[in-house]
């Protein structure tokens, strides 16, 4: 009937049994289906990447996301669970570069494109075992059978379609603009990657002397972070409306900002020859730091005017390079200033400067001991500063004029804004914060990369500069000149053969080179993974948006962002309606995990260790789920010794007794039984769980119910269960012992349903062990079951707040004894109760659990409590000096209650000291809470108790047989008795314990299944064992009772 249970904590080899189990009855194909024809409930898997590792942050992200879809399950909806695969992108092309020994585009398109993007698609599969592995370890259940996998055609086809009509609605566009772009992968970067790789780094900053033409000695101080650009310099730039000086100093003079030169020239004397706006400075020229550019371009190296120029830093005056910055490009421009860019592909120096085929970077000392040899800088500055670099390689950005396939999203700014407040964001900070900020502030998207691996641009262009985009492979084929077929491969090089005819001109169109941002694949999944608008209509507008998403605090700039750009393009509507944002996984230290640090957590050594459900309960429980987790053993361990052992060992103590008396739930159903105050107290608390539980999941709630299931165990296990152990005791299957098995039944199988979101493993082998096993017909697995539902006519407030209050004078209790160092199994006469009340049940209930002969609620505990009282010196020294001793002996034997309360009504004490009156005010005394001799009090949230430590001749004879008791238990244990069996006693010691034994010898025969208790001699049938009890030596000897 019932399966032995383990009490070890070997959860993972219980898990495993549990994932065959699963295999072998296809229950995770069942569930994604059991509930067709139900009301929908979608839930968007953003797609990993399978050519990289899954890490310990995976295994957050896969814990929460499958806790809400199996929640929506169980309430009885149909959840869309489909997995995807992020496979375009560099992060494939880097792999591959590494495993072909290729470095750089010019290497790949020697090897050849057409393989090197068939070794692409395999690469991407690399990792597929581990994505697959972990998932199954965790209980991450999402349809891996029919995933949605961007590098596929049909998925392809979609973006088509929705990238023609968003050319369509003219919101893409090409343009010459200055972008982030990575000179290792060869292609720009858009806004939103750029985000993801900020570093703080040291660098060197540069104050530089420009020479002002017709002007001896005479200098323009710029400052520039990116030494590098100096040769490409054509203007410096000032603010018009800010105040100038040109002031000497050294023998030079110079020219700066007003507001900057106590900074710039710190500790220097200078003097201050003019002043003038920003404005006047208009025109002036200056002769050229290098000569590289000199006869290329017109007009340059004079100032010009702009108010983007501030006075934070620097001295006022900007460097202007207009290949490598947004403002400097564009105020080059407007001013007539022409354009060169001295730094080539590689981000290397090109041929035209002094250093060629050196990296930018490396460039910066070279380009400033060149100045520095001219008398050209004034000073090299460290600074330390973010900048970005690369996300996939972790090369260093470069700002770049680049021709650029955009989106026009600032055209769209506040239907982003709009849509993206729809949203019930978890935190809500995310929604006006991070998220709306950031889009408040959106920039185009720079959606066009130079490379291979990725959805081709579906633009066309002839040589006259006409454009069409192709929203279909039919529309492909119908325009082509030469037919490709229908199953031509929508990726480069096979897609760059296609040539169409122009419908302008009808010349040939060739495709633009360029793939799309592999985010925009991602993004695109709502309705790409349908094949939409080319089949699945109803599935897509059924699926769309979804209920519910979650990934990492960092995919406010990613998944999240792309989803809700693509989605306001398209619909104009946000994608999802809830999101939970989760924070990242630290180490113990809070620091980020990296490969440097040494501190990486492998998430399969985890799960090895731990087992899935001490994980999840790691990351339901540690913190909200958007605030940052610091992961270590210790803390994965704390949960489960709290929660899954403490459970483990009530289901284990359960099926241990009802496989002994063979209990069966059909034959003892709960609404037959006749419960106690313990059975009803622990029902109403399970059905307020259930109902917490429910509303709070509803609601996205996740810490808070699975704490409050925590607590509930906790009071399961240590206050129902410990409370009604000998209930399980007695012989046949009647009045409490039946109920106390129905109950426990009853208990354990509806806690199995509520967890079996949570911790999915546990949940299952409860529910196989105690229902499948048991009931004939049974649904054959928890997470095929109805989530509870709670019955309000079970539920007594006042009941479940009265043994609240109980427990926590229980917890005080429990306190007293061990200030006092007084034993648990020592009975002592009176606990008093102030602040607390309960009635007659419930307060016998705590005279058994303290081991007390009497529970007394009063409304003053002055009668155990008193003061301490001491002289204030700081204000009795200069006024009573010599007599503060005499004053201290004299508080000291005074009432404290009196002296306090007599403070409280605002009056003074007074009494005479060697003939000197003394008047003392509350101010004047040091009052410290103490306990009266023989009692032991504490206070908390109010309530105050206070236990009687005085012992009486027939309280201590009693400890005595209570720890005879005890003895025998653990006796009963080493012997390997089994629970039911009936014993014999011997025992021999002083009289002292004799007489406390057979004044105790019921309640010792009761306590230990004893059906004989002598004072004698043991013979060799018995087990023997010397004991020191309460300072009194004995020795007592057990057996299995003999008829």
């Amino acid at each position: 009937m019932y399966n032995k249970v383990a009490t070890d904590m070997n959860f993972p080899a219980r898990e495993a049994e549990i994932t065959r189990l699963w295999k072998e009855k296809d229950i995770i194909r069942k569930s994604f289906h059991h509930r067709d024809g139900s009301e929908t409930f979608t839930f968007f898997d953003g797609p990993p990447t399978a050519n990289g590792k899954p890490h310990i942050g995976h295994i957050e992200t896969r814990v929460i996301k499958d806790l809400i879809p199996r929640y929506h399950t169980m309430k009885g909806q149909n959840v869309l669970r489909k997995a995807g695969w992020d496979t375009h992108g560099l992060p494939v092309e880097l792999e591959v570069e590494k495993v072909l020994g290729l470095d750089g585009k010019p290497q790949i398109e020697q090897y050849g494109i057409e393989p090197f993007i068939g070794e692409c698609k395999k690469s991407v599969w690399k990792y597929l075992h581990e994505w697959e592995k972990m998932s199954d370890q965790v209980g991450y259940w999402v349809d891996m059978e029919h995933p949605y996998i961007t590098y596929e055609d049909d998925y392809i086809e979609s973006e088509w379609w929705s990238l023609k009509r968003i050319f369509d609605k003219g919101l893409l566009y090409q343009g010459h603009k200055i972008v982030p772009y990575c000179p290792r992968c060869g292609t720009a970067l858009s806004s939103h990657e750029v985000a993801q790789g900020y570093k703080n780094v040291k660098e060197v900053s540069a104050f530089v002397r420009f020479r002002v033409k017709g002007e001896e000695n005479t200098y323009l101080l710029a400052w520039t972070t990116t030494p590098w650009t100096l040769p490409s310099n054509l203007a410096l730039c000032v603010n018009p409306g800010h105040t100038y000086v040109r002031l000497t100093a050294e023998g030079d003079t110079y020219i700066m900002a007003q507001s900057l030169v106590e900074k710039v020239f710190a500790g220097k004397e200078v003097s201050v020859v003019e002043t003038m706006p920003g404005k006047d400075l208009e025109g002036m020229a200056y002769e050229p730091l290098f000569d590289f550019a000199v006869g290329k371009v017109k007009d340059a190296w004079r100032v010009v005017c702009d108010d983007y120029v501030t006075m934070e830093d620097g001295s006022g005056i900007v460097h202007i390079a207009p290949a490598f910055g947004e403002d400097d490009n564009r105020v080059c421009r407007e001013n007539g200033i022409g354009f060169i860019n001295l730094v080539d592909n590689l981000g290397c120096m090109t041929e035209d400067t002094k250093w060629p085929g050196v990296f930018v970077k490396k460039a910066d000392p070279l380009v400033l001991d060149d100045l520095k040899e001219r008398g050209l800088l004034f000073a090299a500055v460290p600074f330390t500063h973010d900048y970005p670099f690369c996300w996939r390689c972790d090369t260093p950005l470069l700002y770049y004029a680049r021709p650029t396939w955009f989106i026009k999203m600032t055209a769209l700014r506040d239907n982003l804004v709009r849509n993206n407040r729809t949203i019930n964001w978890m935190p809500e900070n995310i929604k006006e914060g991070r998220m709306g900020t950031w889009l408040e502030n959106v920039h185009d998207w720079g959606l066009s990369r130079e490379r291979y691996w990725g959805t081709p641009l579906p633009v066309w262009q002839c040589e006259d500069g006409h454009l069409h985009v192709i929203g279909s492979r039919q529309e492909l084929r119908e325009m082509a000149i030469n037919d490709p077929g229908e199953r031509i491969e929508l990726h480069r090089p096979f897609i760059d053969a296609v040539t169409i005819r122009c419908p302008h001109c009808g010349k040939e169109m060739h495709r633009v080179k360029e793939v799309i941002d592999c985010w925009y694949d991602s993004g695109s999944m709502p309705f790409a993974q349908w094949h939409y608008p080319f089949e699945n209509k109803e599935q897509f507008e059924a699926h769309f948006p979804a209920n519910f998403i979650s990934e990492a605090v960092d995919q406010t700039r990613g998944w999240f962002y792309t989803l809700e750009a693509i989605s306001t393009l398209l619909f104009d509507k946000a994608p999802f309606e809830n999101c939970i944002v989760l924070g990242h996984v630290q180490d113990a230290e809070g620091r980020k995990m990296s490969k440097h640090l040494g501190n990486v957590v492998n998430p399969f050594d985890a799960l090895d260790k731990f087992g899935a459900d001490a994980l999840r309960w790691y990351f339901y429980t540690t913190a909200a789920p958007w605030l940052p987790k610091r992961f270590s053993d210790e803390a994965v361990q704390e949960g489960q010794r709290k929660f899954l052992a403490t459970l483990q060992n009530v289901y284990a103590f359960f099926t241990m007794y009802a496989q002994i008396d063979g209990f069966d739930p059909l034959a003892h159903p709960l609404d037959k039984v006749e419960l106690s105050l313990m059975d009803k107290w622990i029902l109403s608390r399970l059905n307020s769980l259930i109902a917490k539980v429910d509303e709070d999941l509803a609601a996205y709630r996740i810490s808070e119910p699975a704490m409050a299931i925590q607590d509930f165990v906790d009071e399961l296990s240590n206050w129902y269960v410990r409370r009604g152990r000998e209930r399980f005791w007695g012989k046949g299957m009647a009045g409490d012992k039946e109920a106390a098995f129905a109950v426990l039944y009853h208990v354990l199988v509806t806690l199995s349903k509520v967890i079996a979101p949570f911790v999915p493993f546990m949940a299952e082998e409860i529910y196989q062990n105690l229902v499948v096993n048991n009931v004939p017909g049974a649904i054959e697995s928890v997470h095929l079951c109805d989530f509870p539902t709670a019955d309000p006519t079970v539920v007594d407030k006042d009941m479940e707040e009265q043994m609240e209050a109980l427990l926590e004078v229980v917890q005080l209790g429990r306190a007293c004894r061990s200030t006092a160092n007084m034993k648990v199994r020592q009975p002592a006469a009176r606990l008093y109760v102030k602040g607390a009340v309960f009635t007659e049940a419930y307060q016998a209930l705590c005279e058994d659990e303290l081991n007390v002969k009497e529970v007394v609620f009063t409304d003053s505990a002055r009668d155990f409590t008193t003061y301490r009282l001491k002289p204030q010196m700081r204000t009795l020294g200069p006024k009573y000096g010599k007599l503060l001793g005499k004053i201290g002996q004299h508080l000291a034997a005074m009432d404290g209650n009196e002296v306090v309360d007599a403070f409280a009504r605002g009056e003074t004490v007074t009494f005479d000291i060697e003939g000197t009156p003394i008047e003392l005010a509350g101010g004047d005394v040091l009052t410290e809470p103490m306990q009266k001799p023989g009692f032991t009090a504490l206070e908390d949230k109010g309530v105050t108790v206070v236990l009687d430590t005085n012992l009486t001749e027939a309280l201590i004879n009693e400890g005595y047989a209570r720890e005879v008791i005890s003895k025998l238990q653990t006796m009963r244990k080493e012997a390997g008795f089994e629970v039911t069996d009936r014993i014999d006693v011997c025992f021999a010691c002083g009289d002292v314990l004799a007489d406390a034994i057979q004044a105790g010898i019921g309640m010792i025969r009761s306590g230990t299944l004893a059906l004989s208790v002598a004072r004698a001699e043991a013979d060799n049938t018995f087990i023997a064992k010397e004991w020191n009890i309460n300072g009194q030596k004995a020795v007592l000897a057990i057996r299995v009772h003999r008829d």
